[in-house]
């Protein structure tokens, strides 16, 4: 009996970021350099692929390397890597060499975002596996969730977001995600929507019409109890072009040029050789020892 496949498309800027601000002791090189970041994120896919529950077949790590991409050309409070600590961006550019010792595929973005990645594998490798996890707590990449067959998975707070779960989550299905982020904004993309609207009333309205541009002109036909309906109108109006903007910036990419096949995203196990000699350079020595399965020798 063949073995499903499970396809996990994880965040890795995210995971360098969320591993530089844990809690804990760091990691230094031998040359002192701060490792931190590095060491965490290898720690943590090394559980993941240690998990019985996840029973990772299939995966790859994007990372957003440089942070700035086409979206910075369309709108100029796009997020940048600016103020990001000295320590942790060093580290960046050194993300993909670490899922390579972890013998994994790392896809490095240049132009495009890490979301755009997982959103571009999501649809390419959908039919091809029994569930694509998209590993990430970026509400964007909610509008790639389809039934339960591409899901989000939150690993910090330990949930699961199906299409269901998105909707009780949101208030708005998948596919209303990029319109209802323009309306509400997204902070961590320096996305800063319409002002006075918020979920509950970006939700209210987008469960009235499918999209912003089908909602009426006119407050009076706006046949649903919505406290402030006229002034969200009036904003909606005034802002009808920077909303089109903001949904375009939401929006995510599903066609980047990725190279490969499913097939090269099977994770075989950890090159030992390689992955030891990556610890010993990174101040990861601890992590020797910790992989489930090796390569073949």
């Amino acid at each position: 009996m063949n073995e499903p496949m499970r396809l996990h498309l994880i965040d890795g800027t995210y995971e360098l970021f969320r591993a530089h601000y844990a809690p804990g002791p760091g990691a230094q090189d031998p040359a002192g350099a701060d490792r931190k970041a590095l060491v965490g994120m290898v720690r943590s896919l090394l559980a993941l692929l240690a998990d019985p529950d996840e029973a990772v077949t299939h995966f790859a790590v994007a990372f957003d390397y440089p942070i700035e991409s086409f979206r910075n050309e369309r709108f100029e409070g796009y997020k940048t890597g600016e103020g990001i600590e000295p320590g942790l961006a060093a580290q960046l550019p050194l993300g993909a060499a670490a899922i390579e010792a972890c013998g994994g595929v790392a896809w490095v973005m240049d132009r495009y975002e890490a979301d755009d990645a997982l959103a571009t594998g999501a649809a390419r490798f959908a039919s091809e596996v029994e569930q694509v996890r998209l590993l990430t707590p970026d509400k964007d990449l909610a509008q790639c969730v389809e039934g339960q067959r591409v899901v989000m998975v939150d690993r910090a707070r330990r949930r699961v977001l199906d299409e269901a779960a998105v909707r009780e989550k949101f208030g708005v299905g998948p596919a209303q995600i990029p319109d209802y982020l323009g309306l509400v904004g997204d902070s961590a993309d320096g996305i800063p929507g319409l002002k006075g609207f918020g979920a509950k009333s970006a939700a209210a309205l987008l469960q009235r019409w499918d999209s912003v541009q089908a909602i009426p002109r006119d407050p009076a036909a706006w046949d649903l109890p919505l406290r402030g309906a006229k002034r969200l109108s009036e904003t909606l109006e005034a802002g009808r072009e920077d909303h089109a903007l903001y949904r375009e910036l939401a929006t995510l990419v599903r066609s980047c040029p990725l190279e490969g096949t499913l097939e090269d995203l099977r994770w075989g196990g950890v090159p030992r050789d390689r992955f030891e000699a990556w610890c010993r350079a990174h101040g990861g020595v601890r992590l020797i020892g910790r992989p489930r399965q090796y390569q073949p020798a």
